[in-house]
């Protein structure tokens, strides 16, 4: 386990060509953090909507401080600090998705001069600062929700994520993908007193986005997603169940927004009606390249489409949307659960860009979000993978994706260090 010093030297003897920020915010993500009570005594800043999995290494029920811990963090060093000033390091200002865990050796705490900071081990690493509360989430709708529920902001108010359907079809058949916890977060926010709502109506969505739109300049991007629709939903299939929402949207809307899905992986056919209803970027995840660990970490997906159908799918899908804007994701570090994936990084990394080259190759820019071990989940016993992975992971990444100089992913905001908002992997920042 690192502390402060020990971190800065893996990073300077090692992974030297990356950025710093990029190191700490994975092992942040990996390892998740607490908060003390004093770093939560201001209570105005924006708080974790739980916008669709839990992304916390303990169950609710133990984690008194769910309902008052922020969405994200920003780290930084001021400009005038560096080592003399306390920090191990200068760190430019860093998004990272919070993700709690009573165990981690990074703590968020109020400093004696009041500054919220960051240790590693007790070791101060980095000042934070919280996310303030959108405009829109102090006016009033018409519907009785609060709007954190309907249509919460993450991403530093980037995104506005809008998961229409709480639930996923292929839990309770045992074919639920083994790292996904959507049915769980589901159970636990209810038992929680959330006023969850399993299906959204796309009334309260559309008048949510219309006062985002008129009210606020942050965010710039909406994505529509929830679970997987197997059979009927609402008496629906899966493509018009989703589509409903971006149809019941003005021409005006969905030109103030950038409009991205995350569902399966449709057939062309129904991709070009997620044209025609208006969505321009598309999420067909993979969630893990291996053909033998996706029939065991992805089940349902495996017998409801297929490997190989998954992935010609991703592939003819550039046809209706253009390369650049079909985004698949990847769940990074999942290729390595205990006892079902690889045990040696150095074949997981090699694995995961084996798809990143597929991919990347034929213009499609794959996204990743760093796997978290969520209690309640069939895989949610197992270790993190080592920190090393996920750094050998970005090197790759930044490699190929400058081998075949690709763009930067639309829908995520800026790239690069300083910049980046995305804020469940570094993949943005080492662009």
């Amino acid at each position: 386990m690192h502390n402060a010093q020990s971190l800065v030297k893996l990073w300077r003897h090692e992974f030297a060509d990356l950025p710093f920020e990029a190191v700490v915010k994975q092992d942040v993500l990996r390892q998740g953090l607490s908060f003390t009570p004093a770093a939560l005594a201001d209570a105005d800043f924006k708080k974790k909507d739980y916008f669709i999995f839990t992304f916390d290494r303990a169950p609710l029920s133990s984690l008194p401080d769910h309902k008052r811990v922020p969405e994200e963090i920003r780290i930084f060093t001021p400009a005038e600090s560096g080592a003399a000033q306390g920090f191990a390091a200068a760190l430019q200002p860093t998004v990272i998705s919070v993700r709690l865990n009573p165990d981690s050796p990074y703590v968020v705490d109020r400093g004696a001069d009041g500054n919220i900071v960051l240790l590693l081990s007790g070791e101060a690493l980095a000042q934070v600062l919280f996310p303030p509360v959108p405009e829109y989430y102090r006016q009033q709708f018409s519907f009785d929700k609060p709007i954190g529920e309907v249509a919460p902001a993450i991403e530093w108010g980037y995104l506005i994520y809008l998961t229409v359907f709480r639930n996923c079809q292929y839990f309770g058949k045992d074919e639920e993908c083994q790292f996904c916890d959507i049915n769980h977060n589901w159970r636990q926010q209810k038992r929680e007193g959330r006023p969850y709502t399993g299906v959204k109506d796309p009334a309260h969505i559309v008048e949510a986005l219309e006062k985002i739109a008129a009210s606020d300049s942050v965010a710039k991007a909406f994505t529509i997603t929830g679970g997987s629709v197997t059979g009927k939903l609402q008496g629906k299939d899966e493509i018009e169940f989703y589509l409903q929402y971006p149809r019941a949207m003005s021409a005006a809307l969905k030109e103030r927004f950038i409009s991205k899905m995350v569902i399966q992986a449709w057939e062309l056919d129904d991709c070009k009606k997620a044209i025609d209803a208006g969505v321009r970027i598309y999420h067909p995840n993979y969630e893990v390249w291996d053909a033998d660990l996706f029939k065991k970490i992805c089940p349902g997906k495996e017998r409801f489409i297929g490997r190989e159908n998954w992935i010609s799918r991703v592939v003819a899908s550039a046809e209706a949307f253009g390369a650049m804007n079909v985004i698949p994701n990847f769940v990074g570090g999942v290729e390595m659960a205990d006892g079902v994936g690889f045990s040696d990084e150095d074949q997981a990394v090699a694995s995961t860009s084996e798809g990143l080259e597929f991919f990347m190759s034929k213009g499609i820019v794959p996204r990743f979000t760093t796997w978290c071990p969520e209690p309640f989940t069939p895989l949610g016993e197992s270790a993190p993978p080592p920190l090393t992975y996920y750094l050998k992971l970005l090197r790759n990444y930044r490699a190929i994706h400058r081998k075949y100089q690709l763009p930067v992913p639309p829908g995520y905001g800026e790239a690069g260090v300083g910049k980046a908002v995305f804020s469940v992997s570094a993949f943005m920042d080492v662009l």
